[in-house]
Parts: structure tokens; sequence; C-alpha cells
């Protein structure tokens, strides 16, 4: 499932032109939003997502929210949980509230968000999944260091 083209919407947000997004079943829409998994992974890629809906680069998202780029960057690289001012702007400006930030919990997100959001989350998924098989491949590949 691969979204292929995007359309502008509203300034700063982007709607991804996927058909299969309606076509989706609840248990695939919980896998994607990790549903009640409020690990740092999870959470970094439902961080990612909502910035891929928002259409804005991470250090603007950052500076639009008040925090460092720095702050912003270590909780899309699943360092540290995002920032409650981020949480804050997400859903002042584009109505993406903690409850799916942090818990995954989606259906109470109005129906145009979560139209953008899915495709978003493939998208976001797929990302983490590839970095985390580059980080694997990363750490096999370095020698294991010399006992004495």
């Amino acid at each position: 499932m691969i979204c292929t083209s995007n359309v502008q919407m509203a300034p700063g947000s982007v709607f991804f032109d996927c058909s299969y997004n309606r076509d989706m079943d609840f248990d695939e829409k919980q896998r994607l939003a990790h549903k009640d998994d409020t690990g740092l992974a999870a959470c970094a890629i439902r961080l990612r997502a909502a910035r891929k809906v928002t259409g804005r680069e991470a250090q603007d998202l950052a500076k639009d929210s008040g925090v460092s780029k720095q702050v912003y960057s270590n909780a899309e690289n699943g360092l540290n949980y995002p920032n409650r001012d981020v949480m804050r702007h997400l859903y002042r400006a584009y109505r993406i509230d903690f409850n799916f930030m942090f818990n995954g919990d989606f259906v109470q997100l109005p129906g145009d968000v979560q139209e953008r959001l899915f495709p978003a989350l493939v998208e976001a998924n797929d990302e983490w999944d590839r970095k985390a098989s580059s980080d694997r491949a990363r750490e096999k590949s370095q020698p294991s260091p010399q006992r004495s």
C-alpha cells in the first residue's frame, strides 16, 4: 500500500490521495496506530505521521510548537516522548489529540483527520522499519569488543 500522490488542501496540510484508506479494517488501523502501545517507538511513529499530516518539515513544526529542533528530533527518533508543547500545538492547529499521540487512540479523531492520518501512518511505520533494519545491520557489521 503506497501513496503515490498528494493534494495540497489548506496551507500547511496535505491530503494523501489513497483510495485504500477507506477500505482499511479496524484491526489494521489499530496496528498502524500502535493502539495501547505507549512506548517510545510507537510514540515516535505517531509523531512522524502527525507531522506528515501537517505538511510541515520537522524544524518548522518544532518552531511552531515553541520547542528546539533537538527536542523535536529526539521525539521523532524515539529517544524521548513528544513534548507537551508539541502535542498542544498538534491539537490546536491540526486536531490531533493527546490520546492519539500517547496511546494510539484514533476513534475520537475527526473523520477528515483520520483520512489523512492513516496513509501517513503507513509511511511512518515503513520508515521506522527501514531505520530499525538499517540499525540492526550496522550493529552486526561492527566488530565485537575484544576481551582481555
